[in-house]
């Protein structure tokens, strides 16, 4: 593998020169995507059968076998979707910690992560690689079209993002710099910046907030300066911040998502869409009351299919995303699908009989100077609600008067979602406590 892809990368599209890492991958015409798909999953599913005790026996409980499947088509319409809960049922009534899901002999695995744990209890995620291992593999695209390049020097944040990336870099031809940067290393984060010339890194919202802290005392925008882009994952940056970091920092932020926990979804060069790299995974939007397909553009929740894993592989995963995509062309020259997240099914909550969902309360939040860091958690119950509970976090040195600012914000939120208001604030280190992992911040918890 290497970051350089052919002698010549470029391609001239539209009179403009662009550059792919794999330019005979990243701009297939769709009738060759479709093609390359159909091939992959054929073989899968007589895969998946013959080596999945979960698949054989839930396809079976269908009513549906390998023989049935002969066409993409027949793929999508025969074949029942996979849930988390059906994952977690096999494994509690067997015993079996990879839910019935892995295929392969156990010492043929090369490494054994998790997922991230937000909506429930994390997932094993079993690995065979020989160099670099696939989670940080299938980045490679991502990260060259965002300017990385063999020489630079990037950030490997110690024991904070799962998987071997400081391998993965090397063999890119990058230099990791391994840094601490949890809660309290935020100046020494920002001296190996400095004194490295770093590119990149991935960031965490803990980074951001340490680095917030240091505004008034170094010009972040000068420091900054060597960065090409840092990326940010595990949930939604909040536009307030968002702005803070762009504008103010002169820092560009890449966003990248779970592409249906089959992989990663990143921005493209131009920040408008999530890229799904169709050759590893096939994505379906379906309707989420008749689970028919949805239009191009049309909201519905993500199906996805590893199309490139053979150790354990999700196969019409329901990811609990809602969702848009596209399968048109990019202006970047791209022509793998791009999707835009729209939320998570079961980000709402009903208060009094009124619907109010996670984004309302977000932009309400982040309005007030000392919430522009946007952290908050709505807390629900089982019971029906009478009143909004949330805890929501605070920057203590923009704060004056925390009596004061729970009034306006109890009495901006009840007056703009005409709704009763319980609140507890908390300082931003406190509320971290509440996270689910070191990348994910859940906004929507239960007591």
């Amino acid at each position: 593998m290497t970051i350089t892809g052919r002698d010549d990368p470029r391609e001239t599209l539209d009179g403009e020169l662009r550059e792919f890492l794999e330019p005979e991958v990243e701009t297939a015409p769709r009738e060759v995507i479709r093609a390359s798909q159909e091939a992959a999953v054929l073989d899968l599913v007589r895969y998946a059968w013959d080596n999945s005790p979960l698949y054989r026996e839930h396809w079976s409980a269908a009513g549906v076998s390998p023989d049935d499947i002969r066409t993409l088509d027949d793929f999508t319409n025969k074949v029942p979707t996979l849930t988390k809960a059906d994952i977690q049922a096999y494994r509690a009534r067997t015993g079996d910690p990879y839910g019935g899901l892995l295929c392969v002999d156990l010492k043929d695995l090369t490494s054994v992560t998790t997922t991230s744990g937000t909506t429930s209890a994390p997932e094993l995620l079993p690995e065979i690689w020989n160099t670099v291992p696939p989670l940080a593999a299938a980045t490679t695209r991502d990260l060259y079209a965002h300017g990385l390049r063999p020489g630079d020097r990037v950030i490997v944040p110690v024991g904070t993002f799962r998987n071997y990336w400081d391998d993965f870099y090397t063999t890119l031809g990058l230099t990791p710099v391994f840094v601490d940067s949890w809660l309290g290393q935020g100046e020494s984060l920002l001296r190996a910046i400095r004194e490295h010339e770093v590119a990149y890194m991935q960031v965490h919202l803990p980074a951001i907030m340490e680095f917030e802290k240091l505004e008034e005392k170094y010009d972040l925008r000068e420091a900054f300066a060597s960065i090409k882009f840092f990326a940010f994952a595990g949930q939604p940056m909040g536009e307030a911040l968002k702005r803070k970091v762009t504008e103010d920092w002169g820092v560009r932020i890449v966003t990248y998502t779970s592409a249906g926990d089959t992989g990663t979804a990143w921005e493209g060069p131009d920040l408008d869409g999530f890229q799904l790299w169709e050759d590893t995974m096939l994505p379906e939007v379906l309707d989420t009351i008749t689970d028919e397909p949805v239009g191009d553009m049309e909201v519905g929740e993500l199906i996805a299919t590893d199309l490139d894993n053979r150790a354990a592989p999700y196969i019409r995963f329901r990811s609990g995303d809602l969702v848009r995509v596209t399968r048109l062309p990019a202006p970047t020259g791209r022509t793998h699908a791009r999707m835009w997240f729209s939320g998570r099914r079961g980000d709402e909550v009903v208060i009094d009989g009124k619907a109010i969902v996670v984004g309302d309360v977000w932009r309400l939040v982040e309005s007030l100077p000392e919430l522009s860091d946007g952290m908050f958690q709505v807390i629900r119950t089982d019971a029906p609600m009478t009143h909004l509970r949330l805890r929501v976090g605070y920057a203590p040195e923009r704060t004056s008067d925390v009596v004061d600012l729970e009034r306006r914000l109890t009495d901006l939120l009840g007056a703009e979602l005409g709704v009763g208001v319980d609140l507890a604030l908390l300082t931003l280190e406190d509320i971290l406590q509440y996270s689910s992992s070191v990348a994910k911040f859940p906004r929507m918890v239960k007591k």
